[in-house]
């Protein structure tokens, strides 16, 4: 990652009007793309959006790009991201372009392609990319430019994918179910998927007006959904992020379950079907109550690195299919190519009907660690204080002292020059006391 300019883990990400995320640079890069995909045999690439106002911006000025390098482009408006990493597939398109900033509120917006396949580019094309834009940008001629056109079924294709992930023996009938779309770009997909599969729908965050993605609703505000689930006396909830690749639930009593739970109820009922391939994918963050949840289930757990982009390599490496993150990024690579909301909350559901239970029993066999966190400043440019014997002792000893009832983890943030200091443990005092300790000595260090 240390060779890339603009792309990070996840694509090209940042605040609208500033150095990446502007008109300018998102004609270069579209024509940048085009160009490096043409070259590779390209003629179509597909570029959907979620519902920011600075989408319809990025979207002119992409397309006008792509156009200039010779690119025809399918429209699809706003829709998921995991949507238009199943169209490009199915459309067989070369590429595809999402236009979303995820989780982050409406002032911020980002750029990220998915290859032909569906998944995320190899990091060589991207690296192309980035060599390509620091060359002079030229025009092919006029009757090669590309070609642009809306997609119009776009929305209704990805709807029956989804519910093509469903068995076809079950259904949602007699479910209340609240679906909180975060006023992002599963709008008009999530609440559909559920009705049509035969559920009462009970919606949130469906009206987005290009300011209000994410605010005060969707996975990573979980408030209004609680407290809708309770009051209408409903089955469960669903809670999608504004570009609908993680989810969180909530189940009859207004408990959430975060993606680690999501992903134990995922992984339990493959095992039980006879369709778990291999084991399960978590992150340095997953909690340790999922690993020796699987552990008790005799599944195999690994850990990648924090985001979902290397949970698919490890998934990838190992040749298993299930994998996540507590944020709601849940992977079944059996299903789709990318992290989906939508389908990853349908497998919850048919473990439900299949178990006969509901989502507070079904979550039973899981216990979630108290986690705590501190982040601790040090200066950049100076010998990180990981390095630290100090610091090295102190997590020894508190690795120690936990033995095999906690986890210690330290790391350096990757965008902030912070160390953050992570301890689990069975009980929470315990977890806040060494979490501090070892904080403690890392500020002793760091000044």
């Amino acid at each position: 990652m240390s060779e890339r300019k603009y792309f990070g883990t996840d694509g090209i990400r940042g605040t609208v009007g500033e150095s990446v995320i502007n008109p300018e640079f998102a004609v270069k890069l579209g024509w940048a793309a085009g160009k490096v995909l043409a070259g590779r045999g390209t003629n179509k690439v597909l570029v959907g959006k979620d519902t920011r106002i600075s989408g319809y911006m990025l979207e002119s000025a992409l397309e006008s790009g792509l156009s200039a390098a010779g690119i025809n482009i399918g429209l699809l408006g706003p829709m998921p991201t995991p949507a238009i990493a199943y169209l490009t597939r199915t459309f067989r398109s070369e590429a595809g372009i999402v236009i979303s900033a995820s989780h982050n509120p409406y002032h911020d917006n980002g750029i990220k392609f998915f290859s032909a396949d569906g998944f995320k580019l190899d990091d060589d094309i991207e690296l192309a990319i980035e060599k390509m834009m620091d060359e002079p940008m030229r025009c092919v001629a006029s009757d090669k430019l590309g070609k642009a056109v809306r997609v119009n079924d776009a929305a209704g294709r990805y709807i029956e994918f989804c519910k093509g992930t469903f068995p076809s023996d079950l259904s949602l009938k007699g479910l209340k179910i609240v679906v909180d779309c975060a006023h992002g770009a599963t709008y008009h997909i999530a609440p559909n998927v559920l009705s049509e599969l035969g559920a009462d729908v009970i919606e949130i965050g469906t009206e987005p007006d290009g300011l209000n993605i994410n605010h005060k609703v969707g996975a990573t505000s979980m408030a209004a959904i609680k407290k809708r689930v309770v009051d209408e006396n409903a089955d469960l909830g669903f809670a999608l992020d504004g570009d609908g690749d993680r989810i969180m639930m909530v189940d009859h009593k207004g408990n959430v379950l975060d993606g680690d739970k999501i992903l134990y109820i995922v992984a339990r009922d493959a095992l039980k079907s006879g369709r778990l391939q291999g084991g399960v994918v978590g992150t340095l963050m997953s909690n340790l109550g999922l690993e020796n949840a699987l552990t008790r289930l005799s599944i195999p757990f690994a850990r990648s690195k924090v985001g979902d982009r290397y949970v698919m390599e490890l998934l990838q490496r190992k040749g298993w299919a299930i994998g996540g993150e507590s944020s709601g990024h849940v992977l079944n690579l059996n299903l789709a190519s990318t992290g989906d909301g939508i389908v990853a909350g349908l497998q919850v559901l048919t473990s439900m009907l299949r178990a006969n239970a509901n989502l507070y029993d079904l979550s039973k066999g899981f216990e979630k660690y108290p986690q705590e966190l501190v982040n601790v400043r040090y200066t950049p440019g100076v010998e990180s204080p990981l390095e630290s014997a100090s610091v090295q002792d102190a997590k020894a000893t508190a690795e120690q002292a936990l033995g095999d009832g906690g986890r210690v983890l330290l790391r350096k943030s990757g965008t902030e020059p912070l160390i953050r200091v992570m301890v689990e443990a069975r009980e929470e005092a315990d977890a806040k006391t060494w979490a501090n300790k070892i904080a403690d000595v890392v500020r002793e260090v760091a000044n």
